[in-house]
C-alpha cells in the first residue's frame, strides 16, 4: 500500500473516532487532499483508492497537472485554495469545481462574469479574515453579511465561509466564531482545519477538510 493510502486512512480512523466520541450522526465532512507541489505520480495512488476531493493553491499549477489527470478520472473534484487574483479567474473556472478564497468584490464580479460565460456554476467559500491579519485574505466579519448580500445579487452560487486561524493560537475560538457567522447567514458548508487542527475544528461542524501535509508528507518544494 502507497504511503498517502496509508496516511489518509489514518486519517479516516482518527475522523470516525472524534465524531463517535461527540456522537455526531450524519455527519459526514469531506477530505480535500492538498497536492501543491506534488506531481501526478504522489497524486494516482489516492485516485486507484477511491479518493476523488483535491485542492490546489495556484492556477497555473493546476492547470499543468490536472486535465492530463482528468482524461481518465472525470468523477474528480478539485479545489482553488489560495488567494486568486482577478487575472487568473478565467482558468481558475475552467478548471476548478470550487473556490474557497472569494476575498473581495472586484474577484466575486470577475468570477460571475467568467462562469456566465462558461455557463457553469462553480462553488464558492467566502474566506472571512478571523484574526484581523493584515498579511491574509479576507473579509472583515463585520462586513460579511452585506458581502454576502452582494454576492448573491451577482449569482453566485455561495455555499459557505472559510477561514485560516492565526498561527500558534488556539485554534477553536476562530472556529466557533465561523461557525456562528455561517449559521447567521444560513450558509451549510464550512471549510476550516488542515493537518495541525482538523481534529478541532470537526468540534464545530467543518465540512470540508483541507489536509495536505497529514496526507502526502511535507514539501520539498
Amino acid at each position: 500500500m502507497h504511503q498517502t493510502q496509508t496516511n489518509l486512512i489514518e486519517i479516516q480512523n482518527k475522523i470516525k473516532k472524534k465524531i463517535d466520541e461527540f456522537s455526531l450522526e450524519k455527519y459526514d465532512p469531506k477530505i480535500i487532499a492538498v497536492s501543491k507541489t506534488f506531481s501526478e505520480q504522489d497524486i494516482l495512488p489516492l485516485i486507484d483508492f477511491g479518493h476523488t476531493e483535491f485542492g490546489e493553491n495556484k492556477v497555473q499549477e493546476a492547470l499543468l497537472k490536472w486535465p492530463k489527470i482528468r482524461e481518465k478520472h472525470s468523477n474528480l473534484k478539485l479545489h482553488m485554495l489560495g488567494k486568486l487574483q482577478t487575472n487568473k479567474v478565467k482558468n481558475a473556472v475552467e478548471i476548478f469545481d470550487y473556490i474557497h478564497s472569494l476575498d473581495n468584490l472586484k474577484l466575486a464580479n470577475k468570477i460571475s462574469s467568467e462562469a456566465k460565460k462558461k455557463v457553469k456554476e462553480i462553488k464558492i467559500f467566502i474566506q472571512v479574515n478571523l484574526g484581523g491579519e493584515s498579511q491574509k485574505s479576507g473579509i472583515n466579519p463585520s462586513d460579511l453579511e452585506s458581502f454576502y448580500k452582494q454576492c448573491i445579487e451577482l449569482k453566485l452560487n455561495i455555499i459557505g465561509t472559510m477561514c485560516i486561524p492565526p498561527d500558534n493560537q488556539d485554534p477553536k475560538p476562530y472556529f466557533n466564531d465561523l461557525l456562528k457567522l455561517n449559521q447567521k447567514i444560513n450558509l451549510s458548508e464550512i471549510s476550516m482545519g488542515m493537518t495541525n487542527d482538523y481534529l478541532d475544528a470537526l468540534e464545530y461542524k467543518s465540512t470540508f477538510l483541507r489536509i495536505g501535509t497529514g496526507i502526502f508528507g511535507k514539501r520539498t518544494k
